[in-house]
């Protein structure tokens, strides 16, 4: 679903070495070692492989011919427009042994963390401007109360935290899949980050969407560089994680085989939304996970530590989205209540909304609605739970009575002793087992 909102500001391509803002040995560094690891000799194939413009590049690759790391082949390719080749000397190979014992890293060059600062502010998911139009679009495959639109809209606009509440299978994980569709946007994701000489990858293609660009020609001169294509453009990232979250996957990842570092989940869904699911099923206590997220939600920033134990700080810039079926009181202690923005409850349809979703379940299914067993299911089955209705019955009981209708070997249909064989799939019955 593409609802485009205003253009994101790209990141600009650098020009010079001076204003990549990283240490130039880092720099040559990771260039030797791409050209070792990739056996790359042209200088627009080095350009594509550490995502830097081809004046940049030259500008390294001039570099290291000076210290003796390089050296020209003395022949001109005819297959890359008479582009003149480079190849590691002697001392060039030692030098990309030695930089990979310290680390595997090679190919992008990695943003500085401050200079990653500056993209975020430009792309915040606090300056998205969500319409209650386009967050019903979003929301259009779903049946809900209109003041429930009312409530959710002024909570994603603010870009803070939601808490949705409810009873299960009310369809607060389609609602937060919804408020995704509704951010609609492209943003841009580093695909490293430095930070005091460590490398922490980012771009992830689990998480993120690559939006594909126009290719062009990487052995043009003349080629346009719209963006720093250390940058990947992508849609506004989601992260979605259920009973299996644990505290450490909010910390960086160390690889001691290469010696880099992974984003931690929060830090992948920077400009986008984070949900999570089925709060209160988590091996952590809900307490102590939204505790771990008071610094971020309050102070939007997040505290980060490397290896050696040293803690910097990150921008925290993602909309989260919580979701429970428990009641917030029963898992929550007021002091963490406080700290998420919206708490929003999620409740069973009426009866009314309770047909609209089993007549629009029963059409995507082709089965046609037979009066007489709605009749039944409303008057005989609904009143033994106390009248109690969940988004998620109208398409168990239909696919149920499909099941049913194969099995049988007859059409597909709706019949009042068919409701009743699927309602007593639905729920089980207290008693008392014998063993």
């Amino acid at each position: 679903m593409n609802m485009q909102t205003s253009a994101v500001m790209a990141p600009p391509p650098p020009r010079t070495i001076q204003e990549m803002e990283l240490p130039v040995v880092m720099m040559r560094d990771i260039m030797i070692k791409t050209m070792f690891r990739k056996n790359v000799t042209m200088v627009s194939e080095l350009a594509a492989a550490i995502c830097l413009p081809l004046q940049v590049t030259q500008e390294l690759v001039d570099l290291s011919r000076e210290q003796r790391l390089l050296e020209a082949t003395g022949t001109l390719n005819a297959n890359n427009g008479n582009e003149m080749g480079y190849q590691l000397t002697d001392l060039g190979k030692a030098r990309a042994l030695d930089a990979l014992a310290q680390s595997e890293y090679f190919g992008p060059m990695p943003v500085p963390l401050d200079v990653y600062r500056e993209q975020i502010k430009r792309q915040s998911v606090r300056n998205m401007q969500i319409t209650r139009a386009k967050l019903e679009a979003a929301m259009g495959h779903l049946v809900l109360p209109s003041e429930l639109i009312g409530n959710l809209g002024p909570a994603v606009t603010a870009g803070r935290s939601i808490l949705m509440y409810g009873p299960p299978g009310n369809g607060k994980s389609s609602i937060s899949n919804g408020i995704r569709d509704a951010l609609g946007d492209r943003i841009y994701v580093p695909r490293a980050i430095e930070y005091a000489g460590q490398v922490i990858t980012v771009y992830d293609p689990i998480v993120h969407t690559a939006i594909s660009e126009e290719k062009q020609d990487p052995k043009s001169l003349r080629r346009v560089t719209r963006f720093d294509t250390r940058y990947v453009k992508c849609e506004r990232p989601t992260v979605i994680t259920g009973g299996e979250l644990t505290l450490d996957m909010l910390d960086l990842v160390y690889n001691p085989t290469a010696r880099t570092y992974q984003a931690p989940l929060q830090l992948k869904s920077t400009g986008g939304i984070f949900i999570v699911d089925d709060l209160g099923r988590q091996a952590e206590s809900p307490q102590a996970l939204v505790n771990r997220w008071i610094v971020p939600l309050e102070e939007n920033k997040d505290i980060l530590a490397l290896q050696s134990g040293e803690k910097f700080e990150v921008p925290f810039d993602t909309l989260v989205v919580f979701s429970t079926n428990f009641h917030p009181n029963e898992i929550f202690d007021q002091a963490a209540l406080r700290r998420i923005f919206f708490k929003i409850k999620i409740d069973g349809p009426n009866q009314e909304n309770f047909l609209k979703i089993f007549a629009m379940v029963a059409k995507k299914r082709n089965i046609k609605l037979d009066e007489a067993t709605l009749i039944h299911l409303l008057k005989t089955k609904y009143p033994t739970i106390n009248n109690v209705f969940a988004n998620y019955q109208p398409i168990f009981l239909i696919d149920q009575m499909i099941s049913i209708c194969d099995f049988e070997g007859i059409p597909h249909q709706m019949r009042p002793d068919l409701i009743d064989r699927a309602w007593a799939n639905m729920f089980v019955e207290d008693e008392t087992i014998v063993r």
